[in-house]
């Protein structure tokens, strides 16, 4: 029996193809299981991705995770980071806080684990329930009045009622049906570098964070690990289009920006040209008038991907995927189930959306004098309670989950 109460052979089940198994690929096929969908996720990495920078859950993506019963193996996964220094251009301490105060987090609420620990219990929840296909891509995509003929980069072909694109702020579901990135992406002035090195200073459960302006180099201690997540952060007034698919002159950039800087910098820019991880891109957003397109949609980053200056990217994948595959379980016409989509999610997005109008000129000045007046609020932190928690993270009431009707 499906969850409308129908047998199989009276109901069609709704064939979906998912493109991307990191974070909202995962959330959404779960979802979409739930209604009685049959879903396949491609996903153009060999294997699940492990690693990866530690990623926060806030507000009403908490909701969404606590329906997946996941929210308990979440918490034991939890970081708990205890400290966050900030330190002048010599090394020295400007202040020492708590994570919370920093970020906008709500102790005892919200959740920051790795990246990789969330896209393994996203998986495990749906990998018996759910067709992966790793090691591949789409190709092209044909939509017609039956469904969406879909070529795979390996050469098979098959036909599915819908397609979702869930492969990230680049997304290639995006630029297939709706063009160029350089459309929707909204460039914010920084340029990151990641990578992980040797924790050679015993840094633990902390997070400590240089600036001069409009550079920024951060370490990351997760736990008690020998390895650190380290950060190079740096204002730049136009994207360096030119480094942004070449490995080499992205370190090159970086350097370059970093020469003669103090503390550990130095360091951190040996470590990075040895980095086998390295991961380079630019802060932005994707903003779009609209996330749908016939029978093809865009769900968490390739939709809206809301900066990492923000700390919302995870939140909003997981929101949207629950969102998405709510509408579709609540209409069975896809067309009247994308516009329920976009109309009950873009406000939320919009609002997380504009938390990077704060986040980037708090944290990594580009001045002098901005740089000393978010000093001066940083050491005012230290004396007032923890902060409430932010509306843009909990705006947003899930509805009950429906069947398909």
């Amino acid at each position: 029996m499906t969850p409308t109460g129908l047998p199989d052979d009276v109901r069609v089940r709704r064939t979906v193809l998912i493109s991307g198994a990191s974070v909202a690929g995962p959330a959404l096929a779960y979802w979409l299981h739930r209604s009685g969908c049959a879903v396949t996720v491609v996903e153009k990495a060999d294997a699940l991705r492990d690693g990866g920078y530690p990623i926060d859950v806030r507000g009403t993506a908490i909701e969404v995770v606590r329906r997946m019963g996941i929210l308990p193996r979440l918490r034991d996964a939890h970081i708990d980071s205890r400290r966050c220094t900030f330190l002048d251009a010599d090394g020295g301490t400007v202040v020492s806080l708590k994570p919370s105060a920093v970020v906008g987090s709500v102790e005892g609420q919200d959740i920051e684990v790795r990246r990789g620990d969330l896209a393994a219990l996203l998986h495990a929840l749906v990998r018996d329930d759910v067709e992966f296909l790793f090691g591949d891509s789409i190709d092209t995509l044909d939509q017609s009045a039956r469904g969406v003929d879909v070529t795979f980069r390996s050469g098979r072909q098959r036909t599915f009622d819908l397609v979702v694109g869930a492969d990230g702020m680049h997304s290639h579901t995006r630029e297939s049906l709706f063009g160029p990135e350089e459309r929707f992406h909204r460039y914010l002035g920084y340029c990151f570098a990641i990578f992980t090195m040797p924790n050679t200073l015993g840094l633990s459960r902390e997070l400590v964070l240089w600036n001069t302006p409009g550079r920024a180099a951060a370490l990351y201690a997760v736990g008690d690990h020998d390895e650190l997540h380290a950060f190079l952060n740096f204002h730049r007034p136009q994207p360096p289009l030119g480094a942004l698919r070449n490995p080499d002159a992205q370190r090159d950039l970086v350097a370059g920006v970093f020469a003669g800087a103090g503390w550990e910098v130095p360091g951190l820019v040996d470590a990075m040209r040895e980095a086998d991880d390295l991961f380079f891109d630019t802060a932005g957003q994707i903003r779009m008038p609209h996330w749908s397109q016939g029978r093809v949609a865009l769900v968490g980053d390739a939709a809206y991907a809301p900066s990492f200056l923000t700390g919302q990217g995870t939140s909003l994948a997981l929101v949207g995927a629950y969102m998405l595959a709510h509408s579709l379980a609540a209409h069975r016409d896809h067309t009247a189930a994308f516009a329920a989509y976009e109309r009950d999610v873009r406000a939320f997005v919009a609002m997380n959306q504009a938390l990077v109008d704060s986040g980037g000129a708090t944290l990594f000045p580009t001045t002098a004098q901005a740089l000393e007046q978010r000093d001066a609020m940083l050491r005012d932190l230290v004396t007032l309670p923890s902060a409430p928690l932010r509306p843009a993270h909990s705006a947003l009431t899930l509805p009950a989950f429906a069947a398909l009707p």
